[in-house]
């Protein structure tokens, strides 16, 4: 499995995330493309940080206060593979939400809707779609101290839309002792949207290739850079363990959420269910959760997001699980004259059968064809099913 690392050094901005990704591989014509149709020609060079090598992406774009639609109507012309697209669009929701919990449900975006950071964020995530990884790890982000000064004045670093995309996206973060921002909206916003699995799911790797992308201030003392690794991992191991993806969604309809969970299933995931939930200020909502094996968990959180819309998904990253023995034994029985072979999912602990079911949609045809209720005709396969088991147990 390949994962993509992001370690920030020293901060994150959006140019700083697309730089480290071209520095890492990522298809620098295409990103020019889509980057060069938001804005004019970019300029991407080689610069030193406190003696590290980076790549710095300079937009040459000025500030213009927009609001979401008009941001998002800029996105969607953009020259991108459609899935980049799709990408930046849910960036900039998250941004549209931290900044409507801060300054209200009528927030314009200001900095992060010049053009400048769309380009920025429509190079980052075509970046990503290039590199193409299994999936994203974000190591702690670092954060400045002081003030900064933005369209609706003085604020505190970290800046109030910073932490609350942090705080949204479960990113972890840590102070780094640094007067000045460190940590950018648009920086807070890639990664946060970029991040599908935790450190903790991957415990070893070789590592293929690095890349830095870095800031416009250089500091002598410290190297004002993101770092990205792409990295392969060990195989999973066969077994016991399992990834547990979990979401809260309060504005789905039961016919897309029935769909997803069905799309989920086809995707890969070993479970997929939904559950009555009371959220917060009394809103009727369902608590989603997949059960899939580590390697389809980037996949399938990306499918949660894409189908709900939701803005995070939780994952549990190996879980341990009982599994017992399973198998799927074909059980003829005969009703009303007609025989007919049904798979049976038999479970056994220690080889001592404890478990037999009929498989469902067999059932319900089969069922459907004699005319005779589906609960009857389960309850036949699986007696028959029992006895065959009893006949095998003793030799028979």
């Amino acid at each position: 499995m390949r994962v993509l690392f992001f370690d920030p050094l020293h901060g994150a901005a959006g140019d700083m995330v697309t730089g480290a990704l071209l520095d890492c591989g990522a298809d620098q014509a295409l990103v020019m493309q889509a980057m060069r149709s938001v804005v004019g020609e970019p300029t991407i060079s080689i610069v030193d940080r406190a003696g590290i090598r980076a790549v710095h992406v300079v937009t040459h774009a000025g500030p213009a206060p927009r609001t979401l639609g008009e941001v998002l109507a800029i996105v969607r012309t953009a020259d991108a593979p459609d899935e980049a697209i799709r990408m930046a669009e849910g960036v900039y929701h998250r941004i549209h939400a931290a900044e409507s919990e801060i300054h209200g449900d009528h927030a314009h975006f200001h900095e992060v809707g010049a053009d400048d950071a769309i380009a920025d964020v429509i190079g980052a995530c075509t970046a990503l779609h290039s590199l193409n990884p299994d999936g994203v790890v974000v190591l702690p982000v670092l954060l400045g101290t002081g003030t900064v000064e933005g369209a609706h004045g003085r604020y505190p670093l970290p800046a109030p839309a910073t932490l609350a995309l942090i705080r949204e996206g479960g990113l972890l973060a840590r102070f780094s002792g640094e007067e000045g921002e460190t940590c950018t909206p648009t920086g807070a916003a890639l990664l946060a949207a970029f991040q599908t699995i935790s450190r903790q799911q991957v415990p070893s790797f070789r590592v293929e290739r690095i890349g830095y992308g870095a800031g416009t201030r250089n500091p002598k003392e410290t190297p004002n850079v993101l770092r990205a690794m792409l990295v392969e991992t060990e195989e999973a191991a066969p077994g016991d363990t399992v990834d547990l993806l979990e979401t809260n969604v309060d504005d789905v309809t039961g016919e897309v959420l029935a769909q997803t969970l069905q799309n989920l299933i086809g995707a890969g995931a070993r479970d997929a269910s939904a559950a009555p939930l009371l959220m917060k200020k009394g809103r009727a909502g369902y608590l989603v959760r997949v059960v899939c094996s580590p390697d389809k968990s980037s996949a399938l959180a990306r499918l949660l997001a894409e189908e709900l819309g939701t803005l995070g998904v939780r994952c549990s990253p190996l879980v341990h699980r009982f599994v017992a023995e399973r198998t799927i034994e074909p059980i003829s029985t005969w009703i009303h004259g007609e025989e007919r072979a049904i798979d049976v999912k038999v479970g056994r602990i220690a080889g001592k059968v404890y478990s037999v079911k009929a498989e469902f949609d067999q059932v319900a045809a089969w069922a459907d064809h004699l005319g005779v209720p589906v609960r009857i005709v389960a309850r036949q396969v699986e007696e028959e099913a029992w006895r065959a088991v009893r006949r095998s147990d003793d030799g028979v």
